[in-house]
């Protein structure tokens, strides 16, 4: 289908008329003939209205995208003024799978029956993109949504309508955490039987403790003489946050654990097995992790522990097995049946062995070196250089002093080092999981803690301004949220979270005016951006995000 032109001789001279015409094929005269669909009359005298009118109903029945750039093209022109612009690709990719996940639906349906005025659940999630691009006051988020950012369906925002949303969220905390558990467990497939709990400290900028959560205690952040919090996650075994806690700076390992059971004992999970570091393992903190048919898996210290079981279990009988990734392992019971009875895996690790013994041998080499250097006598006083040596922390493990003083190599402590070296320790209270799964869940434990990592340098968690205890809550809530989307997005894109935003940057809506309103419009989205969008399994934006109401022109 196309636009002719035709020129006819009348009294008044030549004369243009346009035609709107289509070819096809005419199989009796085997060739293509033109057929005039509509006659639109004179060049001079053509009916623009019209025209627009026929052309604006003919674009609704192309895809939204085309058409809308069409009908953009055509209504405006160059009567356009270019507005600005705001960054809109981390913000689109966050909140398509904030509304996958359903998460928007979960804070209206309990927002149903409350009088707010303003919009909190874009209030929320303004709050949640902010933290994931670039984390900043809530005072300058009034200037990020309005100016820097695209957030759908909210064009501004003032700091006290995100303190009021800030405490709905802390209201509405259980439900919201329950309902997200279970949505993106099934979105998602996660596996919710292997759970992995760890902690982490972060400080405040005061210099006193007040009578809730701002406790002194043991800082993770190195901040011993800062008030702090205690912050908890249960993680998915692919790093997938699903649950947090608060506590005050003092709290104990075994009120941690013993309301991190009752809670997800409420939600009555099934059979659990929570994944543990070294830094939990005790007595009481076992037991609490086996009430209500829970399991764990935990780590045991090597040296700390190398008394009773745990040396047993070390020195147990048995032929290690080598797994697919190259470990060995040798599964060890100690104790017989009842309360006493332990299931322990000793894992070695060759590379990490002959590592080791290569470094303590090159440590050793030099120690010999200069202890031959030492003018030693018997009975006589360490000179300074003896005592240095003795003092160093690479060297003097290796050293032991005689009766009459001398310092010479520490053999036995040699011989008891190579027997820890590549290995480490776990127990299991689970008999029904393989050795080599145990192994697994523990390595993985490793990977979870990179969630706390990117908690604190890239969320900036740290360090919390926030004085009511209620905002606090609310502000780890919120940053929880954030770990939630920026983890679905790495592991369903394979790409870290500093990728998907490089990627992502450059892609900009602008904002420009008219006399019929204003236009947003966005810069072509590129292929890499393209197939981001479509291994997260959402849609990219359109091209015209919004338009005025064409009907009326």
């Amino acid at each position: 289908m196309f636009v002719r032109i035709v020129k006819s001789k009348t009294k008044q001279g030549l004369t243009e008329y346009v035609q709107l015409c289509h070819n096809y094929w005419d199989p009796k005269a085997k060739k293509s003939k033109t057929k005039v669909i509509e006659s639109l009359g004179r060049a001079d005298e053509l009916d623009v209205k019209g025209i627009k009118r026929l052309i604006n109903s003919l674009s609704r029945l192309l895809p939204e995208e085309e058409g809308n750039e069409i009908r953009g093209e055509m209504e405006f022109g160059e009567q356009l003024e270019f507005l600005g612009s705001r960054e809109i690709g981390g913000s689109w990719l966050l909140d398509q799978l904030w509304h996958k996940m359903e998460i928007n639906t979960t804070l209206e349906k309990i927002l149903k029956d409350r009088d707010y005025q303003t919009p909190v659940e874009r209030l929320i999630f303004s709050m949640v993109a902010n933290r994931a691009l670039a984390p900043a006051s809530k005072l300058y988020l009034e200037h990020w949504v309005s100016e820097e950012a695209y957030i759908s369906g909210l064009e501004k925002v003032e700091s006290q309508q995100l303190y009021r949303a800030m405490d709905f969220l802390l209201e509405a905390s259980e439900e919201i955490q329950k309902n997200v558990f279970f949505k993106v467990a099934h979105l998602y497939n996660l596996e919710v039987d292997l759970l992995f709990l760890d902690t982490t400290t972060t400080y405040f900028e005061i210099g006193s403790e007040d009578e809730e959560l701002r406790k002194r205690g043991y800082s993770k952040d190195g901040r011993p003489g800062s008030p702090q919090v205690v912050i908890a996650f249960a993680v998915t075994r692919d790093g997938i946050p699903v649950r947090c806690w608060a506590w005050p700076g003092n709290t104990s390992d075994q009120e941690i654990l013993e309301e991190v059971k009752k809670d997800l004992n409420s939600w009555k999970l099934g059979r659990v097995i929570m994944v543990q570091d070294a830094g939990f393992n005790s007595e009481e903190n076992r037991r609490k992790l086996q009430t209500a048919g829970g399991h764990y898996i935990i780590g045991e210290k090597l040296r700390k522990g190398s008394k009773g079981k745990t040396a047993e279990a070390l020195s147990g009988k048995g032929k290690f097995t080598k797994t697919k990734d190259g470990l060995e392992i040798k599964d060890v019971v100690i104790g017989g049946d009842g309360e006493a009875r332990r299931r322990f895996v000793v894992v070695r690790n060759p590379e990490v062995a002959k590592y080791e013994k290569e470094r303590r041998e090159d440590i050793i080499k030099e120690t010999e070196r200069r202890l031959e250097n030492l003018k030693q006598l018997d009975g006589e006083p360490h000179k300074k250089e003896a005592c240095k040596l003795r003092a160093n922390p690479a060297f003097g493990r290796y050293i032991r002093q005689t009766k009459t003083g001398k310092l010479r190599l520490n053999k036995a402590k040699i011989r008891q080092e190579e027997f820890y070296d590549g290995k480490f320790l776990i127990s299991t209270s689970d008999d029904t999981i393989s050795a080599e799964d145990a192994v697994k869940g523990y390595k993985q434990l490793f990977e979870v803690e990179r969630v706390f990592r990117d908690l604190k340098h890239v969320i900036d968690i740290r360090p919390v301004y926030h004085r009511l205890s209620e905002r606090i809550q609310s502000h780890i809530l919120l940053c929880w949220l954030t770990m939630l989307l920026i983890r679905i997005a790495e592991t369903q894109s394979g790409k870290t979270w500093f990728e998907i935003k490089k990627i992502l940057s450059p892609l900009k809506i602008g904002i420009l005016n008219s006399s019929k309103g204003k236009v947003f419009q966005l810069n072509p989205v590129k292929p890499g951006q393209q197939n981001l969008f479509k291994s997260l399994e959402i849609d990219a934006p359109k091209r015209f995000l919004k338009l005025p109401d064409f009907k009326k022109s």
